[in-house]
Formats: structure tokens, C-alpha cells, sequence
């Protein structure tokens, strides 16, 4: 982040990193119940310009860039050889251009990553993060906050333009923006004059609530795409050419041979972070799972996004840490999830 809006933000009441603006309890109530706006500082943005842009993305990440419309908003991944996603991405046109969010612990990296690929095909890869600040807000009254400012896209998914950037319509209650920097401060206080600003605790909650992966730099290169359920939300195309990995992502989807996927799940201590395993009685010693994302509850303790064998998921009896860890209590995902995989 530039740091005349981290200034900004530190004026605004928010403590280092924006994880909480000094009141997380009060943050979580507001973010269950009411509408709020957060400063998504753990994202970052890369810039795709070119002609050849889209044909380029296409080439590498796991969905169908050349089918993404002008005003839709795509999730997406970018696997190693082995299947094994690198990054999750949003991503969304820009004009003639295409802009990827990303977990901002893997941008540069990423970047470069990227770049390794470009050779001689007419795109340039560029880092956007100083171009543009990233807003989250969900509520009930978030249209209300939004309506002065910029357009509503009427479909979840879907994009709109304003003057100082783009909205980005999540679901039916929740957006990103991407403001210019120019006009960030502005447009936050307006936003703040219905929104209860809150901190990125509050952000991941909801995300995890909606049942929605960040891979970040915890847990590159540990999950295929289908692990993390693109599959169900529109993260991967099975119906577009090859890509690093689509052999292996493709030969899941089709022999059905998935064991793992994410699943939520709450624990009553707060002590899990990203990365870390987890056990259960059927697999001993050995790791059953991997925390994908975890953030404090309006209630107490953390729910989380976790990657687990099916078959300890069915059992119902996992553990953090160790195989006498603290237990999770698996909670319903707002989405379904494929019944007919195979679960040995």
C-alpha cells in the first residue's frame, strides 16, 4: 500500500496492517449484521496489457479468459506442472486490459512467475497496486453507500466503471472496489457515512462464510484447483485448452479420484493460522488436512476454510495440530458439493 493511505488509514483508527480499526468485537457484530467497509490490504494488483493479453492468460491460468466477458468478473488460478495452485486470482478488464487481485504475500513472486512466460507474445505484465486501493463492502446497505458513486452491476460477478475505477459485484450484499489512489481517501469517507469501517478480520470472516479460497503464501503450491472447490465456484473450465497442470486437474475430474476438498469449520480456541495441519483418528500421525484461511468469529473462537481427506470429514473428528488438538466442528458451506467423488 502507498503510504499516504496507510497514513490515511492510522488517522482513520486502523492499527498495523489494517487487521482491526481498534475494536474487533464490535468490527465482527457490525460485519454480521449490518453493512461494512474494509481496506483489503492483504491483495494486490498485476496489470495485463497487450494485444495479446487475453490469449496470453488464457494459456496459463486454469479458466477461460478468451470467454470472459467485458463486464464480468472471473475467478481464477495459476497451477505449477504438478497441478498444484500457485495463486488464486479475481480477474476483470480494465479497458483493453486485464487486472488480476491476488494475495499481496504472493504478488511478487507471482509477477515474476508470470513473467517468465511472456517471451516474445505482445503483453506486459506490470505491478497496479500503486495505481488503484482495494475496498470490500457487504451489507444490506451497501447499494445505498454505493449508489452516489459508481454504477451497480445487476448480477453477481459483474463489473461496472465509474469515474475514479471499477465496482465489483461479488453476491447479492457484497462488492470490491478498485479506486484510483488519487481518489481513495474521498471515497472512503463518503462510503464511511453508511458503512462501519472494519478491518481485514472482519473481511476474511465473510469471505470464509461465503465459502470462498485465498491461496496465499502459507499455502502455495498445496492444493489442485478441484481441493479448494473451483470446481463448484467457477474457478476452473474444463472445456478450454492446455495449461500448466490442466493433465492432472483434468485426470481428477474426470477418473474421480478427489479424496480431499475444503470444507468450513469452527473452532472454539483461536490458535489456528494458515498452513497449519490437521490430524485425525483414520489417518494417525499423519496430516488428514491444511488450514486454507481462518478468521475470529462474532461469537467467539475462529471459524475456517480448511482442505481435509473426505473420509475424516465424514467422521467428523478432526484435530488441530496434533492428533490431540483441539477439535473443529465442520459447518454447512453455502454451496453444495459434488456427491458422487470418490472418497477412499
Amino acid at each position: 500500500m502507498k503510504q499516504d493511505w496507510i497514513d490515511f488509514l492510522q488517522k482513520q483508527g486502523a492499527g498495523k496492517g489494517a487487521v482491526d480499526f481498534g475494536n474487533l468485537g464490535e468490527e465482527l457484530l457490525r460485519a454480521q449484521t449490518g453493512t461494512v467497509l474494509a481496506p483489503l490490504a492483504d491483495l494486490a494488483l498485476i496489470r495485463a496489457s497487450g494485444e495479446e493479453a487475453t490469449l496470453f492468460l488464457h494459456n496459463l491460468l486454469t479458466n477461460d479468459i478468451k470467454g470472459l466477458r467485458a463486464d464480468a468478473l472471473q475467478r481464477n488460478g495459476f497451477c505449477n506442472p504438478k497441478g498444484r495452485l500457485l495463486a488464486s486470482f479475481l480477474v476483470w478488464h480494465a479497458g483493453s486490459d486485464l487486472m488480476l487481485a491476488l494475495a499481496a504475500d504472493l504478488h511478487a513472486a507471482i509477477l515474476k512467475k508470470l513473467s517468465m512466460y511472456v517471451l516474445r507474445s505482445k503483453v506486459k505484465l506490470t505491478d497496479a497496486s500503486s495505481e488503484f486501493v482495494l475496498l470490500g463492502l457487504s451489507g444490506e446497505k451497501a447499494i445505498d453507500a454505493l449508489v452516489e458513486i459508481s454504477p451497480i452491476p445487476q448480477a453477481s460477478m459483474t463489473i461496472s466503471d465509474f469515474d475514479q475505477g471499477q465496482l465489483l459485484r461479488l453476491d447479492e450484499q457484497r462488492f470490491v472496489m478498485a479506486v484510483s489512489s488519487s481518489a481513495a481517501q474521498q471515497i472512503w469517507q463518503k462510503l464511511a457515512e453508511t458503512a462501519y469501517p472494519v478491518g481485514l478480520s472482519c473481511w476474511h470472516w465473510l469471505e470464509i462464510t461465503s465459502g470462498l479460497p485465498l491461496v496465499m503464501a502459507a499455502t502455495t503450491e498445496e492444493f489442485i484447483p478441484q481441493m479448494v472447490n473451483f470446481d463448484v465456484i467457477g474457478g476452473v473450465s474444463f472445456k478450454k485448452g492446455c495449461y500448466p497442470g490442466q493433465e492432472i486437474v483434468a485426470r481428477t475430474q474426470y477418473l474421480g479420484k478427489l479424496k480431499r476438498r475444503m470444507y468450513r469449520a469452527h473452532l472454539d480456541a483461536a490458535t489456528a493460522s494458515p498452513g497449519d495441519h490437521l490430524y485425525a483418528p483414520e489417518t494417525g500421525e499423519q496430516s488428514c488436512g491444511r488450514v486454507l484461511d481462518v478468521a475470529l468469529t462474532p461469537q467467539g473462537g475462529q471459524d475456517m476454510l480448511a482442505v481435509i481427506q473426505s473420509t475424516c470429514a465424514d467422521a467428523g473428528k478432526v484435530h488441530l495440530g496434533n492428533p490431540a488438538g483441539p477439535g473443529l466442528r465442520l459447518l454447512s458451506l453455502p454451496y453444495a458439493l459434488p456427491s458422487e467423488e470418490t472418497k477412499s
